[in-house]
This record gives C-alpha cells, structure tokens and sequence, in this order.
C-alpha cells in the first residue's frame, strides 16, 4: 500500500514536466566503487571486510524520474547471505529555485533483492523522501533531511517472522550537513577543486536490516570527506575517507569505524 501511495504522488509531481521534456536525452552515470569496508546505514554488513559496488544510474528524459540498479559484493568468503541487489526509482526536483528557501526533494522507491535469500523471504523495501536546502546557510553550509521507511518483502519474511530476533521494519531520521570548499585545482587543466566535508546523525526507530532487535535512539554519526577528480571527459575518480562514531551498541558494537572509498564514474 505504501508503495501505491508514493507511486502515485511521483505521477502527480512530474505530470508537467513529462511534457516539458518530450524532446530531452537519456542522462545517467555508470560507477564503480571500491569501499574498504561496507557500512549502511550504520550497520557493518560485512564483517570489517571490503565490498564491490558497481552501479547504473538514469535520469529519465529530464522528467525528473530516474531509476537505478547497484550490486554490493563482498570481496571476501562467508557474506553471500548478505549480499544483495538495490533497485531503486525515484523522483526529484528543486521547489522555489532561485529562492533563499530553494529545497531540493527526492521521493523513491528501493527493493532490496537478496539472490541467496530463500524464496524472496529476505528481501526488503523501502519508501524515502530526502530535502536539502543549498541556499539556506550564506557560508555554503547545506542542511538535509531525509526520512528512510523499510520494511520486509514478505510476511514469511526471515527478517520480520515472530521467531526472528527481531523486525525489518522501521523508520530512520537523518540529519545531515555538507560543506563543499572550493580550493585551486590539483591538476593542471583543472582551475579549481571542491572538497566536500559532511557530517550526518541518524536516530534509528526500530529500523534494522537483518531483523535485529534494534533499540529506538540515536544511533551513530558519520563523519566524510572526498572530492572529485576529473581525469577525462565525464570521467571522475572520487576517493573518500568516512569515520563512524556509534552511539548504540544494537546497531555496532564497535564504537568507532574508519573506512575509504573509491569511485570511478563515468557521467554520459
């Protein structure tokens, strides 16, 4: 039902701009992230141990609908359970651009398919809203919000049963700051390089991938930064430092996280 719910809100929003953008291109991004460690959304899903993550990315005509398919991949033994496919569908857009208040929003839509899953009986869903404001702060400061509901696929569901330790379902809260500093550029056709620093803070209601019995507080903090080089045309390599501060053990139990990424994307 929730799922039918934002469905139909995403049709209302981008009616019009279906018939703005008849004659746009296709737009997207094809990416391919290294990541020392995989941490989502507080949780360490791989046990301290690196992840592939390749991903397609679509923008949609310029209708504002978009839809993408990312894979996480252990690179070690014993985490096919955990292992899985996000297929993700979205829509955005900016409400009063050229305002002090512009809010950037984007509505979507996430499955979470678990292929060593036992008849789609781990998979999960998702329903998310996100609203940054990059106007709002003179500094350059940009605040977000994003309100994060999952749930499982199934009412056998491994994560969600009676018998399980606990339930998929539950709600996220994040709150997040970016700050992205404009330095002299690090290679020579480059005229300037932008460092983004973000810091985010997570209340975890009930919100637990696995279904663990996940205490209803503040969770974690994360704290980032990475920047984008330009190698090529629409080619940009990103590396990224991240350090996660957990403030309950039910989401980590290690209180301290540091991990790095890398990304190479190609933009067309």
């Amino acid at each position: 039902m929730g799922s039918k719910i934002l469905l139909t809100a995403i049709v209302l929003f981008c009616a019009a701009g279906f018939a703005q953008a008849q004659d746009s291109d296709l737009h997207g991004s094809v990416d391919f992230t290294y990541q020392s460690k995989f941490l989502w959304r507080g949780f360490d899903l791989f046990g301290d141990k690196s992840a592939m993550q390749p991903s397609v990315d679509l923008d949609l005509f310029g209708t504002g609908l978009g839809v993408s398919v990312m894979a996480h991949r252990a690179n070690s033994d014993g985490f096919e359970d955990d292992e899985r496919w996000d297929y993700n569908f979205y829509y955005q857009n900016t409400l009063f651009p050229n305002e002090a208040h512009a809010t950037m929003c984007r509505l979507g839509w996430t499955y979470y398919n678990y292929p060593e899953g036992h008849n789609q009986d781990a998979d999960l869903q998702e329903l998310y809203t996100v609203l940054s404001m990059p106007n709002m702060c003179p500094a350059g400061v940009v605040p977000s919000y994003a309100l994060v509901k999952l749930w499982p696929n199934s009412s056998n569901s491994l994560v969600g049963a009676p018998s399980s330790d606990g339930t998929a379902s539950g709600f996220l809260h994040i709150f997040r700051l970016d700050y992205p500093l404009v330095v002299g550029g690090i290679l020579p056709e480059t005229p300037e390089q932008v460092i983004n620093f973000s810091a985010e803070t997570i209340y975890n209601d009930g919100f637990g991938p696995r279904g663990e019995n996940v205490d209803h507080d503040w969770s974690h903090a994360v704290f980032g930064v990475s920047t984008g080089i330009e190698l090529a045309d629409q080619f940009v390599l990103t590396p990224g430092v991240y350090h996660q501060v957990t403030m309950d053990s039910s989401v980590n139990e290690d209180k301290d996280e540091t991990w790095a990424t890398l990304s190479a994307t190609y933009n067309f």
